[in-house]
Parts: structure tokens; C-alpha cells; sequence
């Protein structure tokens, strides 16, 4: 889907992370990051578009996450199919974990 993949250097010190990912067309599209998570063994990167056309509402984009020795991220696609798997279910865990805590947080501020 992308190729090349920039993580904005000065993110830290920005209210959102970004990411420019450059799609296969040619095309840049510019993305928040949601969070890294692990999942299995490795770390992966959930992004969501910013204002892209062609995606649909509320679609996040997955990717495996490493750091290359000087610190520099790297985003690589998720080929494998049951590898993909693996991923969405633990991105989708981690959404239910956040929504429960989101919940619970409320309720405490309501008594």
C-alpha cells in the first residue's frame, strides 16, 4: 500500500504525532499516529488519515514498528495475512481496553 514512510522528527514536541506515508500512486498522505502496540513479538503502528479522499471514515492503517540503531523509526508493511490477524485483534483489544477505562473514568468522576 505505502513505501516510503517519514515519521515527522519534531514530533515530540507536538501535540500529535504524524506520518507522511507515500502510497503506491504516488500520492502523500498525512496521518496522526494512534499509538504503538505490541503484538506477538514485535511492535506495530496504528495510523489514521487525516484527509484522504478515498479511505473510508474512521479506517486505520496498521504497520509493523522497529527503530533502526540510531533511533530512527521505520514502518514496514504486514504481508502475511495471519500476521495481520494478530495485529487487528490487538489493536482491537487495546480500543475495548481504552473505551472500558474511558468508561470507568467517568463513572468515578460522576460520584
Amino acid at each position: 500500500m505505502a513505501e516510503n514512510k517519514n515519521v515527522n522528527p519534531d514530533a515530540e514536541n507536538e501535540e500529535e504525532m504524524t506520518v507522511t506515508l507515500t502510497l503506491d500512486d504516488g500520492r502523500e498522505l498525512e496521518c496522526v499516529v494512534l499509538t504503538i502496540f505490541p503484538a506477538g513479538d514485535k511492535e506495530y503502528i496504528a495510523l489514521l488519515p487525516m484527509d484522504d479522499e478515498d479511505s473510508e471514515e474512521g479506517e486505520v492503517y496498521l504497520y509493523r514498528y522497529t527503530e533502526d540503531e540510531n533511533g530512527a523509526p521505520n514502518l514496514e508493511n504486514i504481508e502475511d495475512d495471519d500476521e495481520y490477524e494478530v495485529v487487528a485483534d490487538a489493536f482491537d483489544e487495546l480500543l475495548d481496553e481504552q473505551e472500558y477505562d474511558e468508561l470507568v473514568s467517568e463513572d468515578e468522576l460522576d460520584d
